[in-house]
This record gives C-alpha cells, structure tokens and sequence, in this order.
C-alpha cells in the first residue's frame, strides 16, 4: 500500500471543519524532518485536502545570513517559528510546521546553556494538534551551516524528548526507512483527523442495557442480590 492510498476520503470533509490541525515534526538534525514534511504535504494534497508545510526558520535563517545564529538570536527565531506556524493555521486546515519554537529553545541549551527559551517555546508548541518525533534510525548527511555532526544528535534527541515531557502532550515516534517512514507518519496523521468520525460513532452507537424481571434499570440490585435465605428476594 503506497502512503498515497492510507488516508479515507471521509479524512478531507474532517479536516475542513472546525480549527487547523496543525501536525508538529521535531527531532534532532539530519533525522528526515523536512523531507517526510514536504511528502505528507505533498500526500495530503494529492487528497485533496487543504493542507501546507511550514518551512524551518533556522533554516532560513542560516541561508539568509549565510551563518548560525549567535545565542542572543535564538529567541527570534523561535519567535519567528510560531509566526509563520500561526500564519499557516489561519489559511489552511492542515498546517505540516517542520519544527516548532522548541528546537531554537533546544540547541539555545544544549549550544548555549541557556535555558530561558523553553517557558515560552513549551507553551507555543503546546497548541499544536500532534506532534511527530523523528527518530535517529537514519543516516546523518552534511548539510552545510545546518548541521553540527552525527555526535550532537542522541544528546539533541535527549531533550527534545524531556521537553515534550514537561508539556504532558502525547507524541509519535516516526521510525524507518523511506517509504516505511513516510507510512507510520502518516498511520498516525490519519489516526488524529480521524477523531472527529470516531467521537460521532461512539455518541451514535446504541448503548448496552440489563433488564431484569423486575424492572429495566440495568444498574437495579435487585438482579443480584439475595435474601437471607439465599433465595432471590423476587421468588415466591
């Protein structure tokens, strides 16, 4: 099954109602997060569902400047992180954000020791819909001024994960290679539009009751208890 064919047509009339969803991709550097962004993107599309990616603004940043940033920038990109995300929710349904405030509030402490960002970046990242943790199952490519080594991504991995604790919001881990990374993304993106149909389901479905001899109160003792002969208090 292509990734193409994974989400139900009934996932586009979902998406078009109510809020944006926005779907969070973090993890360390060279773990696949903007190339699994722009296919889901380019996935949902195809589906016909309104749905855009929002580019990472360290990225953009490093290939503006043509450097990374110094520590006292840190906080505008991740500023300029939740911008761009909030921008996106507010004319598309899905928003795919490759990062979040939380990774500039990441390397600002893992680079920097400077862990003033985080208060700020949790509660930015704590509005989004999902989030999907990139795993350290691939190979780490170069990548000019936006990537460190191989050796700072478990240590990066560490405190993404730790913040995301802190937050208390539920996170998927996306793991394997190619086509089987993009298909677990997208199990889980199908997973959360879903929802809306899954609540409708369960408020429609028609409720299990007891009824006994005596009345229909399924939560009546009577059913059940005995009296002191043993004997059902009903019998003669």
């Amino acid at each position: 099954m292509s990734g193409d064919e994974l989400l139900p047509p009934v996932a586009g009339e979902l998406a078009g109602q109510g809020a944006a969803q926005v779907i969070a991709l973090l993890g360390a550097e060279s773990t696949g997060k903007t190339t699994l962004a722009r296919e889901l993107e380019r996935i949902l599309r195809a589906r016909g569902l309104n749905a855009a990616m929002v580019p990472e603004a360290l990225r953009l940043f490093c290939d503006a400047m043509g450097r990374t940033p110094r520590p006292h920038e840190q906080a505008g990109i991740a500023q300029e992180q939740t911008r761009l995300i909030d921008a996106a929710r507010r004319a598309h349904h899905i928003v795919l954000a490759d990062t979040t405030a939380l990774m500039p509030a990441v390397y600002s402490d893992f680079l920097f020791d400077d862990k003033r960002l985080y208060a700020q970046a949790e509660a930015d990242h704590a509005q989004v819909s999902m989030t999907l943790l990139t795993s350290l199952d691939v190979a780490w490519q170069a990548d000019g001024l936006n990537r460190d080594g191989p050796h700072v991504r478990e240590p990066v991995d560490a405190l993404v994960r730790a913040a995301l604790q802190r937050i208390g919001r539920p996170y998927a881990v996306v793991a394997g290679l190619g086509a089987a990374r993009i298909d677990h993304a997208l199990s889980a993106i199908e997973h959360l539009l879903d929802a809306p149909a899954r609540q409708l389901r369960a408020a429609s479905a028609p409720r299990w009751r007891w009824f006994c001899e005596r009345c229909d109160d399924g939560e009546c003792e009577q059913h059940w208890l005995s009296g002191p002969s043993g004997k059902d208090p009903g019998s003669p």
